[in-house]
């Protein structure tokens, strides 16, 4: 079914609200599937793999800084997933590279890393190049980086399939580099360990969002009917109660 990309946003909210996320977790993790299903990197598909576990994260210890110093951070994510973790992390790299040019942070233990997409783009367009390189998989693995320089809207993004050996230290890891000083660029090139490379530019990216802007979201109705099935858990019932706190 197609629906607007409105309809789309409401319905994540109270999704992800109706799952335990607190405010401003519940309108990131909404935001951050928006973002890659209008410019065409698969959002719907990526909530789908994070779905059967949203609401396990409310019982998680939350992300802990297990190491800083002026340029670099390691984060302990908990196997939290990127949709209410992984934007405090971006804001970290974002604040250290203002303050000393160039920063680093590695964050371990974090799931649905595909989601970071839209807060390196918010911290591009607030004037900082930042970049970020992740593995998947333990028996294909595959890697992808993302990049956008300081001030411009969208971000570059690549993806290789490869016949490179999982390692325990790539295990839901990834690394971000962030700079106010230099503009930062990635890309994965062909090589005997890469099999397919996708590249997709910036422009490309801006296309997408063109074209879902005029011709709204494409959902899969049992994915749609699902979503819409945990936001009307935030729905309260009609009783006394509930009507003595109305209005």
């Amino acid at each position: 079914m197609n629906i607007s990309m409105n309809e789309l946003k409401a319905a994540l909210r109270r999704c992800f609200e109706a799952s335990g996320y607190y405010v401003g977790n519940y309108e990131d993790a909404a935001n951050m599937i928006l973002w890659l299903e209008k410019h065409g990197l698969n959002g719907l598909k990526e909530m789908e793999h994070a779905l059967p576990f949203i609401t396990a994260d409310q019982n998680k210890p939350l992300s802990e800084v297990v190491y800083e110093d002026s340029t670099s951070a390691i984060i302990d994510s908990k196997n939290r997933s990127a949709l209410n973790c992984i934007a405090a992390s971006v804001d970290l790299a974002h604040a250290k590279a203002l303050e000393s040019g160039i920063a680093t942070v590695t964050v371990h233990n974090c799931h649905n890393r595909m989601f970071i997409l839209k807060a390196l783009t918010d911290c591009g367009r607030r004037g900082i190049s930042v970049a970020a390189y992740w593995r998947n998989g333990t028996q294909s693995v595959t890697e992808h980086t993302v990049a956008i320089k300081a001030g411009d809207r969208y971000p570059s993004y690549s993806k290789a399939e490869t016949n490179l050996p999982s390692a325990p230290e790539d295990k839901q890891a990834l690394t971000i580099i962030c700079s106010s000083r230099v503009d930062l660029t990635t890309s994965l090139q062909n090589s005997k360990d890469h099999q397919k490379v996708l590249y997709v530019s910036p422009e490309e990216i801006q296309r997408n969002k063109e074209f879902s802007i005029d011709n709204g979201i494409d959902i899969d109705d049992q994915l749609w009917q699902k979503i819409n099935q945990i936001g009307a858990n935030i729905l309260v019932k009609n009783s006394d109660r509930s009507r003595l706190g109305a209005g």
